[in-house]
């Protein structure tokens, strides 16, 4: 077994091959943005269900 980084070839990366990091990139911060905006939205409710409620 070789040593890391000794006898290796380096990988060029094709164009198809950055667009798809780019566009996974933007996914994740999609994703980032869905997941802050769902717990606020988590919180938010979950503070209703502890207020108390007058029935009416």
């Amino acid at each position: 077994m070789d040593p890391p980084g000794r006898g290796r070839r380096r990988h060029a990366v094709t164009s198809e091959e950055s667009a798809e990091v780019r566009r996974l990139k933007r996914e994740v911060a999609e994703l980032r943005r869905a997941n802050e905006i769902l717990k606020a939205a988590s919180v938010f409710f979950a503070a209703e269900l502890d207020r108390p409620h007058l029935r009416s």
